[in-house]
């Protein structure tokens, strides 16, 4: 395969927790992979904080892209985000973008499309001409730019559960901009709960058929729905947003887990499948709290077994309830969490926000829940009934939180030899190695073991080692 599972890994080893301090910056700005005209995204889940970063990047860039949103979201608090941008470009109505009223003329639209728009905003900034740009030069400059953004964006609803509104969604991006450069599917919610606390109820059952509903069948009908126009423009790149979760089993995200592992292995297959094509896979894999953090987590209710005195397991939900408290602020431990984990990130300011929480410790016991207290998010994870929510996150969190998962995207995206799977953090990097560690260690213990099953007959006997390692076994003698 022409992508090379090796160039995921970074040359320089990832740090510990003492080298830290050492670790490279990382630029202000992703170095976008060259290209000859404006690419075109097309990008699922388009309220999701990842999505909306990455759209102001690229069109930033002179990047056409393509947001597709949910029923409902336009509207909801989750799609706040999305709405404040669209008002910034000096859009009112989200229906305005869909038909394509961006208020440019012909000559406007056609820069926005070709690139010219990117070369002309170099003379309007006076380059080259000695001229110092004023108050007035620059607020014109800033519309001129805005109008060429809402030119080069598109809204359309998506409900990714239905095959048919996906079709539907690639065709309106193909009609705005000819092509899709860059599908990025990052569909996906976290199902909290241990794998027996999942199999209680029908209603839990069905929570299962959910999860992978969102996180597997929504992702593969954005890529059954796209492959065609790919194929027929003989170029295309198909980027899908995961986890490490697909590399390492988690305590009480079985099923998350699973659902990432499914997607993982149909995207491994498939690009196999089209590389004749010079249709290219990318399979990226941000921090757990990534994907969990910026995307919609359901509860189920916990079993007396599984709760923290009971289980001495590092659940997730456990795990969850602390990280929401601190990152909230909150001065003291919800009583339902048995510790407060560090925030991971790379990011400085992250860590910072963190760290000035409340300091780590272990509630006791018999601490009585203050019915007073104001409500927190935490409070979701430890209901007695299914209950579905997004986490709160302040901006200052939020942008810091998911800052090199959109950095890679846009470097990556759209790349002639991207890798097939990117690793994104010091912190993913060093628990997959000790994962793959584990393995390699399991493998020498037990090569012995392994050996016994390659039988060997003798000249004549019909029974020997068939291609590829197994037994062939022939009419003669068993042994």
């Amino acid at each position: 395969m022409s992508q090379p599972a090796s160039s995921t890994a970074p040359s320089a080893s990832a740090p510990t927790a003492s080298s830290t301090t050492s670790k490279p910056s990382r630029p202000r700005s992703p170095h976008f992979p060259p290209h000859n005209a404006p690419r075109t995204w097309f990008l699922a889940n388009g309220t999701s904080p990842i999505a909306v970063a990455v759209t102001r990047k690229a069109l930033e860039h002179g990047d056409c892209v393509v947001l597709g949103i949910g029923p409902g979201e336009w509207e909801s608090e989750r799609g706040e985000e999305l709405r404040g941008f669209v008002e910034d470009l000096g859009v009112g109505d989200r229906k305005c973008i869909s038909r394509g009223e961006d208020g440019l003329d012909g000559r406007e639209r056609a820069g926005s499309r070709t690139g010219d728009g990117l070369r002309d905003g170099g003379r309007e900034r006076g380059a080259g001409d000695g001229r110092v740009e004023g108050k007035g030069d620059r607020q014109e400059r800033e519309c001129r730019e805005k109008r060429r953004w809402r030119g080069r964006l598109r809204i359309v609803g998506l409900d990714a559960g239905v095959i048919a509104q996906c079709q539907a969604a690639i065709a309106e991006a193909v009609e705005a901009f000819c092509r899709i450069d860059v599908l990025v599917g990052m569909t996906g919610e976290a199902l909290v709960g241990s794998v027996e606390e999942l199999a209680q109820t029908e209603r839990t059952f069905s929570a299962v058929r959910d999860q992978f509903e969102t996180n597997f069948f929504a992702n593969v009908n954005l890529i059954r729905a796209v492959l065609p126009t790919m194929r027929e423009k003989q170029n295309g790149h198909i980027v899908m947003l995961t986890g490490i979760t697909a590399h390492l089993g988690t305590p009480g995200l079985g099923m998350y887990c699973a659902s990432q592992w499914a997607i993982e292995g149909y995207c491994d297959s498939l690009a196999y499948e089209i590389a004749p094509f010079n249709i290219k896979m990318t399979i990226m894999q941000p921090n757990l709290e990534i994907n969990v953090l910026t995307n919609r987590i359901t509860a189920v209710p916990q079993m007396t077994e599984y709760s923290p005195v009971m289980n001495g397991a590092p659940l997730s939900r456990e795990i969850l309830s602390g990280l929401l408290d601190k990152l909230e602020g909150h001065d003291s431990p919800s009583p339902t969490s048995s510790s407060y984990p560090s925030p991971k990130s790379d990011d400085d300011s992250f860590n910072s926000y963190a760290s000035d929480s409340a300091s780590p410790s272990s509630p006791s016991s018999d601490m009585d829940i203050d019915d007073d207290r104001p409500p927190r998010a935490s409070d979701a994870l430890q209901e007695t009934s299914i209950t579905s929510f997004y986490p709160p996150l302040v901006p200052q969190v939020r942008s810091a939180l998911i800052a090199e998962t959109v950095f890679a995207l846009l470097a990556i995206g759209g790349h002639d030899n991207p890798p097939a799977r990117h690793i994104i953090g010091h912190e993913g990097v060093t628990a997959v190695k000790e994962k793959l560690k584990t393995i390699s260690e399991e493998l020498e213990d037990f090569c012995e073991v392994s050996a016994l099953v390659d039988f060997v007959g003798e000249e004549g006997d019909g029974v020997g080692v068939a291609p590829g390692g197994g037994p062939g076994v022939g009419s003669g003698k068993e042994n």
